[in-house]
């Protein structure tokens, strides 16, 4: 009974080893450097910035994400600068993530929001830096669909009221878009989201710095509406 004990012991302990190296090999295997996804190539214009960002919104719609650019090692590499290849100008919505939406990773893009994507000095220097200082070739004012902001804006402007403290800048900064669309047939929402996407591109389009860049072809400037229904972004303005 003993040494039936010991064997049975034995082979137990035998198997144990045997699935314990059996888990160690997998694992090796998942980490293989085999496996990691091949580096980008470096983003050389404007258009393959656009591509580049579309690309992982089309991941994104589908739900094929592959969070990109998120390793230990990238970090460690970001530690020493940046060169994102790509600035979005977007709504605060938490459901608008740009790093989400584009699928993208740590230093790819440069994004600044505010409600509404309504332009003040400090963004207007910030959208400027990443020209300037880091030269980035793309920018994209992203708007969204049911967008808060420009709705609070136009249930405002038809009571013919005024938003309390600083929230009436983002109204005053929305408002002609609200106009514009009040001209044009179909949703009032809709139309408005889409003029003040077009409005903050032409706006952005005609100061100093950026329309230099515009001018050497070192910079694109375009508008997107993403699709809180379908994940997706459609390009508007180019």
């Amino acid at each position: 009974m003993v040494i039936a004990n010991v064997l049975s012991r034995r082979k137990l302990l035998q198997w144990s080893g045997l699935t314990l190296a059996g888990a160690a090999v997998s694992a090796c295997q998942s980490i293989s450097p085999q496996s990691a996804p091949a580096p980008e190539a470096d983003v050389t214009n404007p258009d393959d910035a656009l591509a580049r960002l579309m690309e992982g919104n089309q991941r994104f719609a589908t739900n094929k994400t592959r969070d990109p650019n998120q390793s230990v090692a990238r970090r460690t590499m970001l530690a020493g600068g940046q060169h994102p290849f790509a600035t979005v100008f977007s709504c605060v919505d938490s459901r608008v993530p740009p790093e989400h939406v584009f699928d993208r990773g740590l230093g790819d893009l440069f994004v600044i929001r505010t409600a509404g994507h309504v332009v003040d000095s400090a963004v207007l220097g910030s959208l400027e830096f990443g020209v300037a200082e880091l030269g980035i070739p793309l920018l994209v004012v992203l708007g969204h669909e049911k967008c808060g902001a420009v709705n609070a804006t136009i249930e405002t402007l038809e009571q013919n009221g005024h938003a309390p403290a600083e929230i009436e800048y983002l109204v005053q900064g929305i408002e002609p878009a609200v106009v514009q669309a009040e001209e044009q047939t179909g949703d009032l929402l809709a139309n408005a989201i889409n003029a003040n996407v077009l409005l903050t591109v032409e706006r952005l389009k005609s100061t100093a710095i950026l329309a230099e860049a515009l001018a050497q072809n070192k910079l694109k400037i375009v508008g997107g509406r993403y699709d809180l229904d379908t994940g997706a972004v459609e390009i508007v303005s180019a």
